[in-house]
This record gives C-alpha cells, structure tokens and sequence, in this order.
C-alpha cells in the first residue's frame, strides 16, 4: 500500500483530515483530534486491514503516520 493509500485509509476510517502538508510526518500528538482512542482504532482498523497481528509495542513507538507506513509494510 502506498503513503498516500495508507492516509486516505487511516483519514477516511478514524475520521481525521492528513491532506495537509507535512501530515504523515507530523507528530501524533499534533495531528487534530488525535487522542488514546484513535490509536486503539488504528490498531483494529491496520489488523482488519492487513489481516494479520499488530505489534502494539512497536506501534506505540512510531512517533508519526509514515513510521507507522513503513512498519506495515516491514510486517508484509
């Protein structure tokens, strides 16, 4: 899945606007509305999508969206 593919889906699913410059590299702490509950959404929406476990852990320690890219694409 691309970048962008990856955004829309994340934007689209959890309800937040990525459109802006900078928005998959930006903290996740500063994306708007970003809060606990979005995290734990990504998780089910990343496992639904994938099909497979997601590493909590490791996801607890990407600091933005394209860390987050590249472990999906890391785990295959």
């Amino acid at each position: 899945m691309t970048l962008d593919s990856f955004l829309d889906l994340v934007g689209d699913d959890l309800g937040l606007e990525l459109d802006g410059p900078g928005a998959a590299d930006a903290p996740l702490a500063t994306l708007p509305r970003w809060d606990s509950v979005h995290l734990l959404r990504l998780v089910v929406l990343l496992e639904r999508e994938s099909g497979r476990r997601i590493s909590v852990r490791k996801l607890l320690e990407a600091q933005c969206l394209t860390e987050i890219h590249a472990l999906m694409e890391e785990q295959g």
